[in-house]
């Protein structure tokens, strides 16, 4: 009411009234219901309605005992609750449940939909009127987001002059203006109550309620994030093709949403942003984890701060202390409705970002370097595995800490508690070596150690004699790939949470983050070994990273542990992760060509796939079409020194007289490859040799061969022929 109204208009008869038009309607008055049909039926449609919304209605019990205490009245009870939320997240059914509760305490109710009702202060005035007749009156005020030009209006010329009894909920996408909260006659009779998604216990209970099968659950909760508008959708879409729909077919197992899930969400969340630069905004801060006007500029020029400002100005988007991100299920909608409508423009956002995100983990300060790394990762949390192994808590949640002497015996403590005496020793080892290496994490406010992990960089072969699990490292080193000149293995040796060990928590999430931005910054790696218990719970992710198990396993305090290993002089991480950009996109190309021959480093083979291709090049030494085929094109004999391999092989065969006794394995080798005898029983024959002798001589000539390219291969020197000029 209006400071100028009749004083007169106050001391009205107090009665809810029922007015149409205005947007306003009032509930519980028997005597303004109209019977259809049978005179005698008093249950109409609209009670039925009415009862389905009840029994599918969950949650919201924080809300329902603040608008009790609202209802219950007192000097300390608030009078005005203002809710507010994104479209959809369940504002208006909330509202109705206060209605119910205010009906069965026989109060009136007086209800005023902002959609409808007048845009002017006179206009809405008379609509909330009938609320000033009766001091026990509950106004509802939905949508006020379509009347939020009038905020000021209301709270400062139409609540005041409402009896004190009157309970008013105001319900919009927006919080009020943040002076109002400042307002000191206001505290204590404003209670701002912020509408979010359902709890997932709440939303599974959703779900049942509206008949969706429970396998389908895990998806759809994925997918919505709780937001009810979402999981009434999606319930709708199941039994639109489930078995519930009269199809005789099996229940589903998994479950996407249709584009008309999908088209729907947006419309009612999104609605239509301003312009095409505004909806690239959208699309940038659905991908990234979080958006920052840096970001936007980057990607979409100067516009990105007038963008920027707009996004902080939207419902469904959240501000952080690092930039803003939209709310779960606005972020999934727009990222599906771009997949489905754009692919190309998709995968071109994804492959900006990662070169966006790239460059910052790259030069990131120490005190922001994790924070850049999480935010790369997060662009491939659709990716394999992902989804169970990384949380993507808000960052802060956890605080990463450089290792200082007095961490030492909580360090060393928790060794011995989650892995045994033996992996207390092997820490201290390193802690004494390599002290840089170690990170302690702490979860705020509590100042106690959450866990704490190793990040060991080794040149060789460290550690091999003291720590069991470095040595089977070095083991497959030898095997598999031995470092050259000014190379370097990295060893995740440690990872140890104070509750959760290994399992995926915030702690974890660090770990894992701070790995792969070691990977990325560090040029001259040769391997990656990360040490896990082997419990088969990693496997899947890892394998899936390229990290392979090794052959061996390493037992320790009654527990077993695996390394899983990987290369990074094939394939460079930022190559690496191109490629998995294009995996996870559908984008690969169906025969890639080996990521050497498309130029930059050579390949590495390990040393068995070395020997397998150096025996298949012997046999088609003579055959040029077939020895193009062969891996060893792209070996670092050929590609650094600009040597045919054909070259390569002849030049092996004629240094093998240098080797003791080699001159034998060296007139074998001539006849099986280079002269071209016919078979092996006509070079013998020509050698005038047993077929016995011969094939023993072939046989030691073919192991030295390959042991002199695999020399060469690992020092990097050319493999010229005896005599010719070399730098050897």
């Amino acid at each position: 009411m209006s400071r100028n109204d009749d004083d007169d208009e106050q001391r009205r008869r107090r009665a809810p009234a029922t007015m149409s038009g205005n947007g306003m309607t009032s509930l519980g008055d028997p005597a303004n219901m109209t019977t259809l049909g049978d005179p005698t039926n008093t249950t109409t449609l609209g009670d039925r309605l009415k009862q389905t919304r009840r029994a599918s209605f969950v949650g919201r019990d924080e809300e329902l005992r603040r608008f009790g205490r609202a209802l219950d009245g007192g000097p300390d009870a608030p009078r005005v609750l203002f809710l507010h939320g994104p479209g959809g997240v369940g504002k208006s059914a909330l509202l109705q449940r206060f209605a119910d509760a205010a009906e069965l305490r026989n109060r009136p109710v007086v209800q005023v939909d902002g959609r409808t009702a007048p845009t002017d202060a006179r206009g809405f005035d008379h609509a909330v009127r009938p609320a000033s007749r009766d001091p026990r009156a509950v106004l509802l005020i939905d949508t006020f987001e379509d009347r939020g030009h009038l905020e000021t209006w209301l709270f400062d010329e139409c609540l005041p002059y409402l009896p004190d009894g009157t309970v008013t909920v105001v319900a919009g996408r927006r919080a009020p203006d943040p002076a109002r909260l400042a307002d000191p006659a206001w505290a204590g009779l404003l209670d701002v109550l912020p509408v979010t998604a359902l709890e997932p216990a709440e939303g599974r209970l959703f779900l049942l309620r509206r008949g969706v099968p429970e396998p389908l659950h895990h998806d759809i909760l994925s997918f919505t994030g709780g937001h009810p508008l979402a999981l009434a959708l999606a319930a709708a879409a199941t039994r639109h093709t489930g078995p519930q729909s009269g199809m005789d077919q099996p229940a589903a197992v998994d479950w996407a949403p249709g584009q008309d899930v999908i088209a729907a969400l947006l419309r009612h969340l999104v609605g239509e942003p301003p312009s095409r630069a505004h909806w690239a905004a959208l699309e940038v801060c659905a991908h990234a984890h979080i958006t920052s006007e840096p970001l936007l500029r980057a990607l979409l020029g100067e516009q990105g701060r007038e963008l920027f400002a707009w996004l902080r100005e939207q419902p469904y988007i959240e501000t952080t202390t690092a930039g803003v991100h939209p709310h779960d299920v606005v972020r999934e909608a727009l990222e599906a409705d771009l997949r489905w409508r754009d692919p190309d423009g998709f995968a071109d956002l994804h492959t900006r970002l990662r070169q966006y995100m790239l460059e910052r983990v790259g030069t990131a300060a120490p005190a922001r370097f994790l924070q850049a790394v999480g935010e790369l990762q997060f662009l491939y949390r659709t990716d394999g595995f992902m989804a169970d192994t990384h949380r993507w808590h808000p960052y802060g949640l956890v605080e990463d800490l450089p290792y200082r002497p007095d961490h030492e015996p909580v360090v060393l403590e928790l060794a011995r508690d989650r892995e045994g005496a033996e992996s207390a020793r092997a820490a201290a080892y390193w802690l004494a070596r390599q002290p840089e290496a170690f990170r302690v994490q702490r979860v705020p406010p509590a100042e106690d150690v959450a866990g704490w992990s190793a990040w060991l960089k080794l040149a060789a072969f460290d550690g091999e004699s003291q720590d069991p699990v470095a040595a089977v490292a070095w083991e497959h080193v030898r095997r598999h790939g031995p470092l050259r000149a000014g190379e370097h293995i990295a060893m995740a040796r440690f990872h140890i949470g104070r509750g959760t060990y290994q399992r995926p928590s915030p702690v974890m999430d660090l770990v894992l983050w701070r790995m792969l931005g070691e990977i990325v910054r560090d040029e001259r790696l040769a391997w990656t070994f990360i040490v896990m218990r082997d419990d088969g719970f990693w496997d899947r992710h890892l394998l899936h990273c390229d990290m392979r198990p090794v052959e061996t396993t390493v037992e320790t305090g009654g527990h077993r542990y695996r390394l899983f290993a990987h290369d990074w002089r094939p394939q460079p991480a930022d190559s690496w992760l191109a490629e998995k950009t294009d995996e996870m996109l559908g984008t690969a190309p169906a025969d890639p060509a080996p990521a050497a021959a498309q130029g930059g480093d050579a390949l590495i083979l390990t040393r068995a796939e070395f020997t397998a291709a150096a025996r298949s090049a012997l046999r088609t030494l003579r055959w040029p079409d077939e020895l193009a085929l062969n891996p060893l094109r792209n070996s670092r004999l050929v590609r650094t020194h600009a040597m045919p391999l054909a070259d390569v092989l002849h030049n092996a065969i004629h240094r093998l007289p240098l080797e003791r006794g080699g001159e034998k394995s060296h007139r074998a080798a001539m006849a099986a490859f280079v002269e071209g005898a016919s078979t092996q029983e006509a070079a013998a024959r020509r050698l005038g040799l047993p077929f016995s002798t011969y094939r023993r001589h072939l046989a030691a000539a073919v192991e030295r061969i390959i042991d002199i390219m695999w020399r060469h291969e690992i020092d990097g020197t050319p493999l010229r022929r005896p005599g010719a000029h070399s730098a050897e």
